[in-house]
């Protein structure tokens, strides 16, 4: 049951705006959802973190599935407990699901950052997932490549999350995506009633790389300003989706400071922190709508002196084509590719142990 007398329970309880959290282990989630949690997320890098922090359950099961699939390939084997992890997960969400129709209490899978560079493969992993349990929702990066599946896979009935996004560029190209796949599917009859797509716009990674490159260009304005970047380009992302009137939601990750929750607070978006920064909530955050009270123009004003902050911050700072070069998305990528890696090491390790 959630506590409606917390600030997440406060946060959730009224207005549009909800949480997910940002974990798919178990008793993480299982807290989360007594906070006020309607959703929740994986990805490469979550996954290995729920492996680990259950590591005697899953070497188990790896063994298993070294017997069970005798020709599968490493990889193939990993995947197969992703698939495992992110399905439990998705079985606490169900009754939110129902409630909600389809627009929450979703479970959101990513697709396999290896495959990031084709459409095709990504659209059909996309299905696959999508029929794994009626609550998931498909991670789908947003590159070149990634704005075409993610239409493709929309149109198909799959509900996307747009990930690996940084920039409102990337969001709204990837907005727009989800809308033209949702009315293709509208022409044609089909139904997109209980498709609930949401863009994420990972706040904290955009000001880790602008703090990399404040140092990098050796910059001089307050350093704290960097702070406010991500929220920045949030907020005037959510006004331009509204001015557009697209139907996805956006999603709020990668958390760094406690402003990337309180300053979205009323906004119809999904804010999905992860498990410790909700710990760190509960001890007294605030609860008041903020999503529009714009950011302090003294601050825009800095922030507008750094060539990556624009690139970011303005709606055409980027073309689609430089999605996959920006500093903060070929950062991501890299390291989920290097979460994949890991996790075939541990399965290597489980399968042929060290002599």
């Amino acid at each position: 049951m959630t506590d409606s007398s917390t600030p997440l329970g406060i946060m959730t309880g009224r207005g549009p705006t909800v949480l997910w959290n940002d974990s798919a282990t178990k008793s993480e989630l299982a807290t989360s959802i007594s906070w006020g949690a309607v959703g929740a997320t994986c990805n490469p890098v979550i996954a290995l973190s729920s492996i680990r922090s259950d590591l005697p359950r899953w070497t188990a099961r790896i063994a298993e599935l070294g017997h069970e699939m005798p020709e599968a390939s490493e990889s193939e084997i990993g995947w197969k407990v992703v698939e495992e992890v992110s399905l439990d997960a998705a079985t606490l969400l169900l009754p939110a699901f129902e409630k909600y129709e389809g627009r929450n209490g979703r479970l959101s899978m990513q697709t396999d950052p290896r495959l990031a560079r084709k459409a095709d493969a990504l659209v059909a992993q996309a299905e696959y997932f999508s029929r794994l349990a009626p609550n998931i929702i498909v991670k789908v990066p947003a590159t070149a490549v990634g704005v075409t599946a993610i239409e493709e896979a929309t149109y198909r009935g799959v509900s996307i999350n747009v990930t690996v996004s940084f920039t409102h560029a990337q969001v709204l190209a990837t907005g727009e995506a989800i809308e033209r796949g949702l009315t293709r599917r509208e022409a044609e009859g089909k139904d997109i009633s209980t498709m609930g797509p949401v863009v994420t716009l990972m706040v904290g990674r955009l000001d880790d790389w602008l703090k990399t490159a404040y140092e990098r260009d050796q910059l001089c304005f307050d350093p704290g300003y960097l702070e406010w970047a991500g929220v920045a380009t949030l907020k005037r992302a959510y006004e331009e989706f509204k001015a557009r009137g697209l139907r996805a939601r956006l999603l709020v990750a990668a958390f760094r400071n406690t402003l990337q929750i309180s300053e979205f607070i009323g906004g119809d978006v999904v804010i999905s922190p992860p498990f410790s920064w909700q710990q760190r909530y509960q001890n007294g955050g605030s609860a008041e709508p903020r999503m529009d009270i714009p950011v302090a123009p003294r601050i825009l004003d800095a922030l507008r002196t750094m060539p990556e902050f624009r690139k970011a911050y303005e709606p055409e700072g980027l073309t689609p084509d430089e999605f996959l070069t920006y500093g903060a998305t070929a950062r991501t990528l890299r390291q989920f590719l290097t979460a994949d890696e890991e996790l075939d090491q541990i399965v290597r390790d489980i399968l042929i142990p060290a002599p």
